[in-house]
């Protein structure tokens, strides 16, 4: 025992020496005006929050050029900037100052918006993953601290608060949202109402874990029956979400049209489909076709929600009818997928919110989630190079891929019962009796997977794309990286769907 903490402490300053050295990397836009990258970004609305008034923070005036990286994150993200500016104004004015701070890089105010990510991390997200993870069942407290220490160490995260914005601050969102999956695994459904009405007040796309939030939630206010335990329940979580969202927006309800330019900020529907290359469904097919040419707008978002509704449909009912919480997880992980592959205007930095998830359940199928997690990390490689953030991936990517390798053994962990696929397979069996190979399929896949991730990386790196073609590189990270979550969303729904312990293991949290 004593001996697994002295490792987890060694272990931690460990990563504490990986943020600090990742956090020296340049960020992209640095001394480049006009717009300075996407640092000058999180200042900014510090500085916007700090000097003009509540009512002009998401309007376009004279002293807000919303081009200049306006505010386009919920309210508690404008109140977090607003307190880190009072701490700001506090050391030295100069760097929220309106209009005259515009493109501010001392090295004093880089060292302060680097550790307000860094302290952020430390209040909610760790705590968050720690307790997470002591509350597992049936596991050991060494296997516990290596868990801490697996998702922690998860490359994308680090890389893009650290590397990438550095100031984003998506452990934020993330913690809260881990709080809530803490508060439905320990029966805490009030508190865990509350974090995810955090988190989405904090990053809008944060909806992407909220949708199976409440469909446990309401089965199981189902189960309790709605002539009694059940209605109480509900009411008492209705009255949470509604006081929790009411606090956050309330001054911006004053005027319907403050509320609908809040609204218009956080959902940017013309900006079109996509912008980057971004690996979902819609940035791969547009390679054959172009949809945002052929199709106007409104069908593109009719589309694009049919599609994301369809998809994360089946889940959300098995979680609505069989609430469990090792239920809630898996379909947490299958409907951010969703959202990803599916949805209207979503970034690659988006896929964070589908590894979250997956990080809750590397203990339970260590090896799909760690290959998931290595494809999530190798999707944003376009983006990472362009903060020149390649030795600093590689670093972090090996370091997880040998902590996850040795801590869970995911190499001897590839049986049908392993992989949650033992249900599957007996069913498939009743028609074809020789369907025994699914484990070898699924072992191969991933050493194609390997193999194509670290030759298309070496291409990127090391070759010039033609001149025709000037994103052929970018366009195939993104086509391979989709691929592969097509894959996963189908694993995931497979797991889900033919999971018949659901029912029978309400309470086991493993």
């Amino acid at each position: 025992m004593i001996v697994s903490w002295m490792w987890l402490h060694c272990t931690s300053l460990g990563l504490l020496t990986i943020f600090f050295e990742i956090k020296k990397t340049a960020f992209l836009g640095a001394g480049k005006p006009p717009m300075f990258g996407d640092y000058e970004a999180q200042r900014h609305w510090q500085e916007i929050t700090f000097n003009l008034p509540v009512r002009q923070w998401y309007f376009n005036t004279s002293d807000n050029n919303l081009q200049y990286w306006g505010l386009d994150y919920p309210p508690l993200t404008a109140y977090h900037s607003l307190l880190c500016a009072y701490v700001a104004e506090f050391i030295n004015p100069d760097w929220i100052a309106l209009h005259t701070s515009r493109g501010y890089e001392s090295q004093a105010h880089k060292l302060f918006m680097r550790a307000t990510v860094f302290i952020a991390d430390v209040l909610i997200y760790i705590p968050a993953v720690i307790l997470y993870c002591c509350c597992l069942k049936e596991t050991s407290t060494k296997r516990k601290i290596t868990n801490v220490l697996c998702i922690l160490l998860y490359p994308g995260l680090i890389l893009i608060d650290y590397g990438h914005f550095q100031n984003i601050y998506n452990s934020v969102s993330l913690g809260f949202a881990l709080w809530g999956v803490l508060g439905v695994s320990c029966d805490w459904d009030l508190l865990g109402s509350l974090a995810f009405c955090l988190a989405v007040n904090y990053k809008q796309m944060e909806l992407y874990h909220s949708l199976p939030f409440f469909c446990f939630l309401l089965g199981k206010c189902f189960k309790k029956g709605l002539k009694g335990k059940g209605f109480v329940l509900l009411i008492k979580l209705a009255c949470t979400v509604v006081a929790s969202f009411l606090l956050c927006w309330l001054p911006f309800f004053a005027e319907r049209e403050q509320t609908l330019q809040v609204l218009r900020r956080l959902f940017p529907v013309d900006r079109g489909l996509f912008e980057d290359k971004v690996a979902n469904i819609w940035c791969s097919f547009n390679v054959f076709l172009k949809i945002k040419d052929i199709l106007p707008r409104h069908s593109q978002v009719i589309i694009s929600f049919c599609f994301t509704f369809l998809s994360l449909l089946p889940a959300c009912i098995k979680l609505t009818l069989q609430p469990s919480p090792k239920g809630f997880r898996f379909t947490l992980v299958s409907c951010a997928l969703s959202f990803f592959l599916f949805s209207f205007q979503v970034h690659e930095k988006s896929i964070l919110l589908v590894s979250l998830p997956v990080c809750l359940v590397l203990n339970e199928i260590p090896f799909i989630s760690t290959w998931f997690l290595l494809v999530s990390t190798f999707s944003m490689l376009p983006l990472l190079l362009k903060d020149e953030l390649l030795m600093p991936s590689v670093v972090t990517v090996m370091a997880f891929f040998i902590a996850c390798a040795t801590s869970f053994s995911i190499f001897e962990k590839i049986s049908e019962e392993e992989l949650r696929l033992q249900s599957f397979s007996v069913s498939v069996r009743k028609y074809l009796p020789c369907f025994t190979f699914l484990p070898r399929i699924i072992q191969h896949l991933f050493l194609i997977s390997v193999v194509a991730i670290v030759l298309l990386t070496l291409m990127t790196v090391t070759l010039d794309p033609p001149g025709e073609l000037p994103d052929l590189f970018s366009v195939l990270v993104c086509f391979v990286s989709c691929l592969h979550f097509l894959f996963f969303l189908v694993y995931f729904n497979i797991v889900i769907m033919w999971d018949r312990r659901n029912g029978r293991n309400q309470k086991k949290i493993n």
